[in-house]
C-alpha cells in the first residue's frame, strides 16, 4: 500500500491554484535563479521575497515540515554555505579573484568578504527553491499528481512514474518506522550501537534488510496491479480533469514574466554579475 505526505485541505489561495500552475511557476522561478552568471542580490532577493510570500500563504503547520526543514538546513548551511564561505566554489571565478579584504586565514583556507557575500547569496538561492518545493506534497492533493503531469503533456508512463515517485519516500519512511518499532519490541536497541563504521552497519542489518525487502515487495505488487489493468497497451483515461481559473492565468503570467525579466536583465542589460555591495563591505 502506498502512503502519502501529510496532506490536508487548508482552503488557501495556494491550494485553490491548479496544480499545473504551481509546478510551472516553480519551474519558472528555478530557471530564473539558475540562469548562467546570475549572482546579483538585486535579482535574487526579490525572487526570495516572492517565494517566501507564497510559502506563508500556504499556512503549513511547522509540526508537519520541521523534519524537512531540518534536512534542508543541514544541506544548505553546512554544505552549500560552508563550501562557498571557505572555498568560494560553485559560482563565478570573480568570487576568489576580485580584490576583497581578508578576514582570517587558517592553513589553506582564506575567508574574505567576497566569499561571505557569495555564501549568503548561495544560501538565499537554495532556500528560495526549497520554499517553493516543500509545500507541494503537503498542500497538493495526492490523487491528482498523475493527472497534473498528464495534462501538462507528459505520457501516461511518465505521469504514473512521477505519481509513484512522489509517494515512494513517505511509503519508505512508514515501512522504516514500522520496522524499528517491531525490532524494538523484540529487544533491539539502536542506542547501543557501538564500534566502527563497518560494525555499526552490520548491526543495522535487522533494519535495513526488512525495509529493503518490503520496498521490493511493494514494487512488485504495484507492477502486478498495473499489468492486470493492461497498463501501457493503450492510451489511458483519467478520472479527474483539471481546468485553469483566472487566478491560474495570473500566476502563470507572473512566472513567465519573472523568467523573461531575468533573461532581459542578464543578456539585454548585463545585470546579474557577482559583486559585493558597498553596504555589506562597510560592515567589515
Amino acid at each position: 500500500m502506498l502512503v502519502t505526505w501529510k496532506y490536508r485541505l487548508r482552503n488557501t489561495f495556494i491550494q485553490r491554484l491548479d496544480p499545473r500552475t504551481r509546478l510551472i511557476f516553480m519551474v519558472c522561478i528555478i530557471f530564473a535563479l539558475t540562469i548562467p552568471d546570475i549572482w546579483d542580490y538585486r535579482i535574487i532577493l526579490p525572487l526570495f521575497i516572492v517565494s517566501l510570500t507564497l510559502y506563508l500563504m500556504a499556512r503549513i503547520e511547522w509540526q508537519d515540515v520541521k523534519r524537512a526543514w531540518l534536512f534542508i538546513s543541514i544541506l544548505v548551511f553546512f554544505i552549500v554555505g560552508l563550501n562557498g564561505l571557505l572555498f568560494g566554489r560553485g559560482g563565478p571565478s570573480t568570487v576568489t579573484s576580485i580584490d576583497s579584504p581578508v578576514l582570517f586565514q587558517v592553513s589553506f583556507m582564506t575567508v574574505t568578504v567576497s566569499k561571505i557575500w557569495f555564501a549568503v547569496n548561495q544560501i538565499m538561492r537554495m532556500i528560495c527553491m526549497a520554499i517553493l518545493a516543500i509545500p507541494i506534497p503537503y498542500t497538493m492533493d495526492p490523487n491528482i499528481y498523475g493527472t497534473a503531469f498528464r495534462q501538462m503533456g507528459a505520457s501516461d508512463k511518465v505521469s504514473f512514474t512521477m505519481d509513484l515517485a512522489f509517494r515512494f519516500l513517505p511509503t519508505f519512511a512508514r515501512d522504516f518506522t514500522i520496522t524499528v518499532d517491531a525490532q524494538r519490541a523484540r529487544g533491539y536497541e539502536m542506542e547501543t550501537l557501538k564500534g566502527g563504521i563497518v560494525s555499526r552497519v552490520r548491526k543495522l542489518a535487522p533494519l535495513i534488510i526488512p525495509v529493503t525487502m518490503q520496498s521490493t515487495v511493494t514494487g512488485e505488487e504495484v507492477i502486478d496491479a498495473m499489468d492486470l489493468r493492461a497498463f501501457g497497451t493503450a492510451r489511458r483515461t483519467w478520472l479527474k480533469e483539471l481546468r485553469y481559473a483566472p487566478r491560474d492565468y495570473v500566476m502563470l503570467g507572473l512566472g513567465v514574466a519573472i523568467f523573461i525579466t531575468c533573461c532581459v536583465l542578464k543578456w539585454g542589460f548585463g545585470i546579474g554579475d557577482f559583486f559585493v555591495p558597498d553596504f555589506f563591505a562597510r560592515l567589515f
